[in-house]
């Protein structure tokens, strides 16, 4: 069947498998040819496709217990992070990290080594994960943790599915007495006020930034930068507080057809990112929003890219270290403004130290974007590439669904060494998808 990532390109041929239990999933894994598993298809690109086969785990979507004293929950890799918020919200429960739609699977979490809006205080979402639970070529389990496997375990966590399929995994959530945040936002005009929000901000628990891309001169990457504390009961208003996990809903809207290719332009762009900012200026200060809302504002939006059309978008993510990220940043948001190919869908967050070997973060910033796939955005993506390796950047596989293999390697050494265990364990013998080809990984 004809398959993409969230981004809806490349499209790929791929045969689909769907076992409903481990030992199928053992069987298919055995016997069949290269494989790389998919959970919700979240990560945006091809790193979820096998070039021959996908092997989906819907069907592995069983919480298997839950410790009320540590927080700590064993599941299958195929649960939503949605369906362990429903179900650990009302008893007091939260995700330790979370990246920026509750529509991904716990082992596309653990496979992409996610991150949030507090990963300057935290780090990854490594920092939750007890242990995991990994299916290897022969179709065996091995468990492994920082203590047990740790080999296995470092190169699995932010290892794109490449190690072998995820089963189950321990993760720890964290209390909270409310399903409310308290929201500060600080209005921005340029990207250096934009920055020492951030680095004044150290200890706020979460904090990410809307950015505009498109404005130039002294307002060159204006932005919205957003805080947020969980709420206390004692933070609530009385209709609130008497029941203080329960949130009110909106009823979801979607995007019920590709809207045409002409809708996302400079002018259109340049108008939202303008209305966008300025009402953010007016409705400043702070004020309670639900969990959803703070964490999960795209998710309100069903099929939200179809915005970008049938040819779908791309994605680019970087992250480039502390020291470079302010000159980094500037060339890369005057290189999109001065194209006019601005990104309403942008996004800046501090990342704190690195905590991983083979992850994406390092300690500075890190700038999302998404682009309209068209000849046009894809040059000017290359060129955003290479600005982020003059600055000593990296980027994320779980966005990426264009990049060079020249470009990665270029990058820095995890991937060489990543190469390298992979070749000792044999994990490449088996665990390939459409991007670790493409990639040479």
């Amino acid at each position: 069947m004809r398959l993409s990532g969230w981004g809806r390109y490349p499209v790929l041929e791929t045969s689909v498998i769907a076992p409903r239990s481990v030992e199928s999933l053992r069987s298919v894994v055995r016997e069949g040819p290269d494989v790389i598993a998919r959970g919700n298809g979240r990560a945006y690109g091809d790193s979820a496709i096998g070039r021959t086969t996908t092997v989906h785990t819907r069907h592995l979507n069983r919480m298997v217990s839950f410790d009320n004293q540590t927080g700590v929950l064993v599941a299958e890799a195929g649960v939503l992070l949605g369906d362990v918020i429903a179900a650990f919200l009302p008893r007091g429960w939260f995700p330790i990290v979370t990246p920026g739609t509750k529509f991904v699977t716990i082992g596309g979490a653990i496979a992409a080594d996610v991150h949030g809006k507090n990963h300057h205080r935290v780090g990854s979402f490594r920092h939750c994960v007890e242990w995991v639970e990994v299916m290897g070529d022969d179709g065996e389990i091995t468990r492994c943790s920082r203590a047990s496997n740790s080999a296995l375990f470092d190169h699995t966590l932010g290892g794109m599915g490449l190690t072998g399929i995820i089963v189950r995994a321990a993760v720890r959530l964290q209390p909270v007495e409310t399903g409310w945040i308290k929201q500060k936002t600080i209005a921005a005009p340029s990207l250096q006020d934009a920055m020492n929000a951030f680095e004044a901000a150290q200890d706020a628990t979460y904090s990410v930034a809307w950015i505009d891309c498109l404005s130039t001169g002294r307002n060159l990457g204006r932005s919205l930068v957003m805080l947020g504390e969980h709420a206390a009961v004692s933070d609530l208003p009385g209709r609130y507080a008497r029941q203080p996990l329960i949130c009110p809903t909106k009823r979801k809207k979607s995007v019920p057809m590709d809207l045409p290719s002409f809708a996302l332009n400079r002018h259109s762009v340049r108008a939202f990112n303008a209305g966008y900012y300025w009402m953010g200026v007016r409705n400043g200060d702070t004020k309670l929003v639900n969990w959803d809302t703070f964490f999960y504002p795209l998710d309100a939006i069903l099929g939200w890219n179809r915005i970008y059309g049938r040819s779908g978008f791309a994605q680019f993510q970087c992250a480039l270290p502390i020291h470079r990220s302010r000159a980094g940043l500037t060339e890369l948001l005057q290189a999109i403004a001065g194209k006019g190919m601005g990104s309403f869908l942008s996004v800046l967050k501090r990342f704190g130290p690195q905590d991983s070997p083979f992850s994406f973060p390092m300690e500075g910033y890190t700038l999302a974007l998404d682009f309209p796939i068209s000849d046009k955005t894809l040059i000017l993506m290359d060129k955003l590439d290479r600005i982020t390796l003059e600055h000593g950047g990296r980027f994320y596989l779980a966005k990426d669904s264009r990049m060079s293999a020249n470009t990665l390697n270029r990058s820095d050494d995890r991937v060489t060494r990543f190469r390298e265990a992979r070749n000792v364990n044999g994990w490449r013998d088996r665990f390939r998808s459409a991007q670790s080809e493409r990639l040479e990984i």
